[in-house]
């Protein structure tokens, strides 16, 4: 009897174990210490794999720091697939599809995910690009993510439309991001969620009228 497959198996999960362990590694030290005392010896002990280990699942730190601050921000998807789970998969329309995600947008407690990214990444220093390029690819890696899970959902829709109909919306968000720390602080207290609440309105009434077609 072959024992190839359990073998494998048991690689694959070893590898997944490897993954998640790094990756809540990452953030424990993210929320601790920020990007600034990022450290991969500390990671990699941590996790309780190797150095090496932590590079074969991850290219780079900034892929590694990057990865781990999806995570947050994919709460995105999770209340966009929990928008759309009432009803089945099917052609869709622009305009459902634009309601969905932004339904997903309005649900989702993204003033605490910014905050967490705020902080993480130790502020936007004008003689350091870094940070700012992390928070944008964080961004970039969950529009690719919802794009994908809109093309699924809606059978007539290709990712690249989906992709233009997420990236308004999300790079909006983005956008909106920046006046809404440099107004708050990157607090999250009751006048600062309302400043976030007013803001997201005001984006999506204005995205809206790009996807009011019913073909």
């Amino acid at each position: 009897m072959s024992t190839t497959a359990p073998a494998e198996d048991r690689r694959a999960a070893l590898r997944a174990r490897h993954h998640r362990a790094i990756l809540d590694a990452a953030r424990v030290m993210i929320a601790e210490q920020g990007i600034a005392a990022f450290n991969v010896d500390v990671i990699a002990e941590r996790a309780d794999v190797s150095r090496r280990t932590v590079f074969n699942h991850f290219s780079s730190i900034d892929d590694l720091v990057t990865t781990s601050c999806t995570e947050e921000l994919a709460v995105v998807i999770e209340s966009f697939r929990s928008a759309v789970n009432a009803r089945p998969a099917g052609p869709g329309s622009r305009v459902s599809m634009f309601e969905d995600v932004a339904a997903a947008l309005r649900t989702t407690d993204i003033p605490r995910v910014i905050a967490f990214l705020w902080n993480a990444l130790g502020g936007f220093a004008p003689d350091d690009s870094r940070p700012q390029q992390l928070f944008q690819a964080t961004f970039s890696r969950t529009t690719q993510e919802l794009a994908h899970e809109l093309a699924e959902r809606n059978t007539d829709v290709d990712e690249l439309e989906a992709g233009f109909l997420v990236s308004s919306l999300m790079h909006g968000v983005e956008v909106l991001a920046h006046h809404w720390i440099a107004s708050t602080g990157a607090t999250t207290d009751d006048e600062a969620r309302a400043l976030w609440t007013d803001l997201l309105e005001r984006l999506i009434a204005s995205v809206r009228t790009g996807y009011s077609s019913t073909h």
